[in-house]
């Protein structure tokens, strides 16, 4: 994910001397910005790199299925919490100050990713890595724009908008490459491990490298915000991401319900703290202007959408379809080549000219991408390939581009230029916190929906199944109950929130003593079910997410028609990426 720049503005100026004139040039800050998108590629590489491992961490530690959840959503949220408050502590300690402390807690939290022994241990590591990677990426693009000159700027924010696109590419693929190297025996852990010696050189060299720089005036933490929004957000989450392993409790509805008036309470909260010192966590004043409103609930449903999308997509790739993670990675190859002349086209080309058509021709792009993978999986089923979703990738990732890449610019154009630093920090927490919420509603419209698939799944596979077992001399009556044994097994695996596996292993519950030819047909069987299974939850999945981008495009024409273009060199302006 790419990340605007969160905090507020007046952060941003340039370096001073003690005399209050411009500072010269830093004649390391090239050197410094090879630290500083190394860092960034770090992140930014952890969001799409995690994703292909996920069904392989789920098989060696034995995860549930909210376990798995939690290692994806942890992240975001933790970010999402953060993000601003990150921002401000570097303007009251130094931004290389914090920055060093950030980038050392992303480093030992991917250590302690790598070597995590139970579900939880990695989910709690992942919660630290997004917490330190909230403090680390807000000091990135302050110390950019107050190291660079204003002529070398722009340069320097393009170089670290190509690194955000190189590493979702590199993500998928690289995590594909390294879970499947299993390189000395260590499986899915390289994922994590290949940031600790990359954030020790970083951290060595940026020691050196990058000048120290600070808020020109005083800046207030609002820590009773954070612990309020943090409380009411993990009362929603919480049951959502536990409840179907939970068989959906009481408690859980009841936590949802309380925690409105929780974040009903933070708002207050917020408007008191506005009126005592103007530093609150979150700027209400900002949701007066409506086009900005209306951006924070497109990105929210937009990241929303995406977090759905991942997520199955990768359970159903390598779960579903038996791929294995170098290929699944590899397939997900087209998203990203469409993604990226995409965003590059709308935001040079396009938005300029369009505005808010830009999106709105993105979203339905999406639409049509999302369309054309359900009818694939359906037309398809077990026999889907890479070239069978190669269009729909395409014209999704093209789609997503042209979505993601203006969209922050156009929400914030009626944004006053003076409140753009806090604009854009509330749109990236906005984008973290739509991912989270689109991982935990996972649990309803895709790992909820594998129990009543998979009786579907089986029935479909039983023909066949017939077929073998008779051409393999197996007698009517004994064919009938290994049949019923098999969809009872089936049906299970999939109801339960247990491992990789599934389906695939009920032939050998299903008939243990029999021939090796009936059991061959019993695996033929699983894998066609365990496909079938997982390809009906992934439609529904698919189908959820039509809903919420049709929810998008109707808020959609509230954004500005036109895109203020604002100067990237102003001592106002803040970088969107």
């Amino acid at each position: 994910m790419q990340h605007p720049e969160p905090g507020p503005d007046e952060r941003h100026g340039p370096a001073r001397d003690d005399r209050g004139q411009d500072a010269p040039p830093d004649p390391k800050r090239w050197a410094a910005l090879v630290v500083l998108l190394v860092a960034a590629f770090m992140d930014m590489l952890d969001v799409t790199i995690v994703n292909v491992a996920i069904p392989e961490i789920q098989a060696t530690l034995g995860a549930s299925y909210a376990a798995i959840q939690w290692v994806t959503a942890g992240y975001a949220l933790a970010f999402a919490l953060l993000l601003i408050t990150g921002g401000r502590l570097g303007d009251i300690f130094g931004r290389k100050r914090v920055f060093v402390l950030g980038m050392t807690g992303f480093t030992v939290a991917s250590l302690l990713c790598g070597i995590a022994a139970e579900p939880w241990q990695l989910a709690a590591s992942r919660v630290l890595q997004g917490a330190m990677a909230a403090v680390m990426i807000p000091q990135i693009l302050a110390i950019i724009h107050v190291t660079f000159p204003r002529g070398e700027r722009g340069t320097a924010f393009g170089m670290y908008g190509a690194i955000a696109g190189l590493a979702a590419v590199l993500g998928m693929v690289l995590g594909g490459v390294l879970t499947q190297w299993d390189l000395f025996g260590l499986g899915w852990r390289p994922v994590f491990l290949l940031n600790v010696p990359i954030g020790i050189v970083g951290l060595v060299i940026g020691l050196r490298v990058i000048r120290e720089s600070k808020g020109p005036r005083e800046v207030r933490l609002d820590l009773p915000g954070v612990a309020l929004l943090t409380v009411g957000l993990l009362m929603l989450l919480f049951p959502l991401l536990q409840g179907r392993e939970l068989h959906w409790p009481v408690w859980g509805f009841v936590s949802m319900a309380a925690s409105l008036p929780v974040l009903a309470l933070f708002a207050a909260y917020q408007r008191g703290k506005t009126r005592k010192d103007g530093y609150p966590l979150v700027s209400l004043p900002l949701f007066r202007v409506r086009s900005f409103t209306s951006g924070l609930g497109i990105y929210l449903l937009f990241n929303l959408a995406m977090g759905i999308f991942f997520l199955s997509w990768a359970m159903y790739m390598q779960l579903g379809l038996g791929w294995s993670p170098m290929r699944a990675g590899l397939s997900g190859v087209p998203f990203c080549l469409g993604a990226a002349p995409g965003a590059a086209l709308s935001v040079a080309v396009l938005s300029p000219r369009f505005g808010r058509r830009v999106p709105q021709a993105g979203a339905l792009l999406m639409l049509a991408g999302i369309g054309s993978y359900v009818w694939a999986t359906d037309q398809f089923g077990s026999g889907l390939g890479f070239w069978h979703q190669l269009v729909p990738l395409l014209v999704l990732g093209a789609g997503f581009g042209m979505v993601s890449a203006p969209l922050a610019d156009i929400a914030l154009t009626d944004v006053p230029a003076k409140d753009a630093g806090s604009g854009s920090g509330l749109l990236n927490a906005t984008l973290q916190l739509g991912s989270a919420f689109g991982i935990a509603l996972t649990s309803v419209v895709f790992f909820g929906v594998l129990g009543p698939q998979a009786g579907k799944g089986a029935e479909e596979a039983v023909p066949q199944l017939r077929q073998d077992l008779v051409a393999a001399g197996v007698a009517q009556e004994r064919t009938g109950d290994i049949v019923s044994a098999f969809v009872r097994c089936s049906e299970s695996r999939a109801e339960s929130s247990g491992h990789a596996g599934g389906q695939a292993l009920c032939g050998a519950e299903a008939a243990p003593e029999d021939s090796p030819r009936v059991t061959a047909a019993l695996e033929r069987a699983g894998a066609e079910s365990t496909a079938l299974t997982f390809g009906g939850a992934f439609r529904i999945a698919l189908w959820s997410i039509v809903g919420v981008m049709a929810l998008a495009l109707v808020l959609m024409p509230t954004l500005p028609r036109r895109t203020l273009v604002r100067d990237p060199d102003a001592e106002d302006a803040v970088p969107v990426h």
